[in-house]
């Protein structure tokens, strides 16, 4: 090791402490005025069929999601409950992380693969955004020789449809936030696995007046408080609290997060907490002794923001700028019409 590789890794060292001693100074300011995020009390209707009955389920969904958007413009964020079935959770968990292990075992084999299945959290231990593929067969049709086993379900594609198809638990929320135009940003899963750290408290992007972006943490097992949730801050995506947090002033900052409303994500399997990425926010440390919190984590940007939103999305390059909310439609309907992997022309994601 050179000496300025040596010296590299020894600022890489201080600033992770850093970052940790910080994180447990604002934990510690959060812990009086922590409680439960909650599900809101709405009424829920977002199937859809065909005819005049159909037509009163579409539009009981449409003002659904009307009510579920009022509620993120106020709080930044909203938990949705069931947005994916307890199976199909199961199911998806098991395959995120068997997905996980054909990393590793990539990397291992040739570390300068990493940006092939990491996004932005690929260097923190015992943490991780995997960067999912969207062909059948996951990672393993990264080779263009590979062909998947036709006995193989698209689990992927499976959960999608569930959340995001027509009939989908999320869509019309979706619909209503970014339109069908807006841009497929994020693909990954987050696995957090026993021992990780806590993170501080950070918005996901820098501030912009107009919401750019809106993401979703669906939970694939139960995430008890020992395991790790997401905390968020209430009502800190406007301008006033964003002033606040990047005053420079510690003071002012322990002042903010001391006079906030701090909500702990403690989630179902299968319940999806939807979120304005300019909410501040923390992944929590899983101190569970045994297992890994894994969630399935999308977004979508809203159309009405141009130009860089000065944060990189974890999704694989060749999928960013590819697809909207009506291309992700368009190949789930293709998918419930037969095609057995709807999101081929897409390809690996891989550049």
């Amino acid at each position: 090791m050179s000496i300025s590789d040596e010296a590299r890794g020894l600022l890489y060292q201080d600033q992770q402490e850093a970052m940790l001693r910080r994180s447990l100074e604002e934990q510690e300011i959060l812990a009086p005025q922590t409680s439960l995020l909650q599900a809101p009390k709405l009424k829920a209707e977002t199937q859809r069929g065909t005819g005049f009955a159909a037509s009163q389920k579409s539009s009981r969904g449409a003002r659904l999601a009307a009510q579920q958007a009022k509620i993120m413009a106020n709080e930044g964020v909203l938990l949705v409950e069931n947005a994916l079935s307890p199976d199909m959770a199961d199911k998806l968990r098991e395959y995120v992380l068997q997905q996980q292990q054909l990393a590793l075992d990539a990397t291992k084999k040739d570390p300068s693969k990493a940006r092939s299945f990491y996004g932005v959290e690929q260097a923190r231990a015992n943490r991780c955004d995997l960067q999912l593929s969207l062909l059948r067969g996951g990672f393993n049709a990264d080779d263009e020789a590979a062909e998947a086993d036709a006995a193989d379900s698209h689990i992927l594609a499976d959960a999608l449809q569930e959340i995001l198809g027509e009939d989908g638990s999320l869509r019309d929320l979706y619909e209503k936030l970014v339109t069908l135009q807006g841009e497929f940003y994020e693909l990954a899963a987050v696995v957090t696995h026993p021992g990780s750290h806590r993170q501080i408290i950070h918005p996901d992007l820098p501030f912009q007046k107009i919401a750019p972006l809106y993401v979703v943490f669906v939970a694939l097992q139960d995430v008890t408080a020992e395991m790790g949730p997401t905390s968020f801050l209430l009502k800190t995506h406007t301008a006033s609290q964003n002033e606040k947090f990047t005053s420079g002033d510690t003071s002012v900052k322990n002042a903010q997060l001391a006079a906030s409303d701090c909500r702990l994500s403690c989630l179902s399997k299968g319940d999806a907490v939807v979120f304005d990425a300019r909410i501040l926010h923390c992944g929590n440390a899983n101190e569970n002794e045994d297992k890994a919190r894994a969630l399935f984590n999308f977004s979508f940007r809203n159309p009405k923001v141009e130009g860089s939103l000065g944060y990189e999305g974890s999704i694989r390059p060749g999928y960013f700028k590819a697809m909207s909310l009506v291309d992700i439609g368009d190949a789930l309907e293709n998918y419930k019409k037969g095609d057995n992997d709807p999101f081929s022309k897409y390809g690996s994601g891989l550049v």
